[in-house]
């Protein structure tokens, strides 16, 4: 915040606009994806392994561990929840008889269809109407602010 602050004091107003929205851009996205998972009857973290096993393929519980970022422990409670909804199934791997591969089934590749859907008409009502030009620029601002986002933290000193 102390860069915030300065950034203000030296005459540009702007920067604090800009954190000001990103913050509104998170509360407003967070309450939407829980309202829509919610509907589906599932957590953020339920969703998120079925979108990793729609893009990824079938996957080992511990590539998911990995992939998600999470522990063994955490897939296999996720992996349980799911199977006992019908929204995955646990098969053997083909070539390693101590693994077994989580994937989707008929009702758990509908339901990540589904959510693929909305994301599309997402995309599509949020910037359809938005020119290339401004697009491009969107996504440069976006790219520029996440990669801050993903760098290790600096103490408030190194700046």
């Amino acid at each position: 915040m102390k860069q915030l602050h300065n950034s203000e004091a030296s005459g540009d107003p702007d920067v604090g606009v800009a954190v000001e929205r990103l913050f509104e851009l998170a509360v407003l996205l967070g309450d939407a994806m829980e309202r829509g998972l919610a509907e589906r009857g599932l957590t953020l973290a339920r969703a998120e392994l079925l979108w990793r096993l729609r893009r990824q393929g079938p996957m080992t519980q511990r590539a998911l561990s990995e992939s998600l970022r999470c522990t063994p422990r955490n897939v296999t409670g996720l992996v349980d929840a799911l199977e006992a909804s019908g929204l995955v199934v646990r098969r053997p791997h083909p070539t390693d008889r101590r693994a077994t591969l989580v994937t989707l089934s008929n009702p758990g590749s509908g339901l990540a269809a589904t959510m693929d859907e909305g994301y599309q008409e997402t995309a599509s009502h949020l910037f359809d109407d938005l020119g290339p030009e401004a697009l491009s620029v969107f996504i440069a601002g976006m790219d520029h602010v996440l990669e801050r986002l993903r760098a290790p933290s600096r103490s408030s000193g190194a700046r």
